[in-house]
């Protein structure tokens, strides 16, 4: 957020040469950006009647819009998709089909949604959305409601497992006012996700990537 601070003030001394009473006008001008100084200017007026100074301080605070925050929609991961499917390759080569064919199922369900949904941050929300085209996905399946959810009703957030996320929760008082949790397979970048989710949701606990 950035600002501009504007202060009008006076200051009355006697004159030394004339012995007159002087009257001096200054205008100080702060430009601030997240509550730093970026630069300061002032103006000096000899004559307080050419200027409209009073005999008291007048203040004034103008607040520039802040620019608005870009739309950010994480990269598609397949990591965990194909992790999957080399692991239903594997028992299938054990002749382990029973357990193959689930495992293989859940890689190929990942690997078609890894291709088509999206997590798109904007402004005020994250929303689920389909294709390149960013269609509307419609109502949620399992709870009913949009697939669209403010940051500011947001509760709770993780990214699990840090090192390799697998799945992102999160608790909201949108959909209901005792809170509504949800999850999701990490099929995105998982570095991606955790930042602008810190960023726009607010901080999490236990998640995220650690520093090395």
């Amino acid at each position: 957020m950035s600002s501009s601070v504007c202060i009008l003030w006076q200051v009355e001394f006697l004159s030394s040469t004339t012995g007159r009473r002087v009257t001096r006008c200054k205008w100080n001008s702060h430009y601030l950006l997240h509550g730093k100084l970026l630069r300061n200017k002032s103006y000096t007026f000899k004559d307080a009647a050419h200027t409209p100074c009073r005999s008291y301080v007048v203040a004034s605070v103008v607040r520039r819009q802040a620019k608005k925050r870009d739309t950010v929609i994480p990269d598609p991961d397949y990591r965990i998709p194909v992790v999957l499917l080399g692991l239903a390759g594997g028992l299938a080569y054990q002749d382990n089909l029973l357990l193959a064919a689930p495992v293989g199922l859940l890689g190929l369900l990942l690997l078609f949604q890894t291709t088509r949904v999206r997590f798109v941050f904007d402004e005020e929300a994250l929303e689920v959305k389909i294709g390149d085209q960013l269609q509307e996905s419609g109502e949620n399946v399992f709870v009913g409601g949009k697939n669209r959810w403010k940051y500011s009703t947001f509760v709770n957030w993780e990214l699990w497992w840090p090192n390799f996320p697998i799945l992102v929760y999160f608790k909201e008082m949108q959909t209901k006012p005792e809170g509504q949790v949800h999850f999701f397979p990490v099929i995105f970048n998982g570095k991606q996700i955790y930042e602008v989710m810190l960023e726009r949701a607010g901080p999490s606990k236990t998640s995220g990537p650690k520093q090395s």
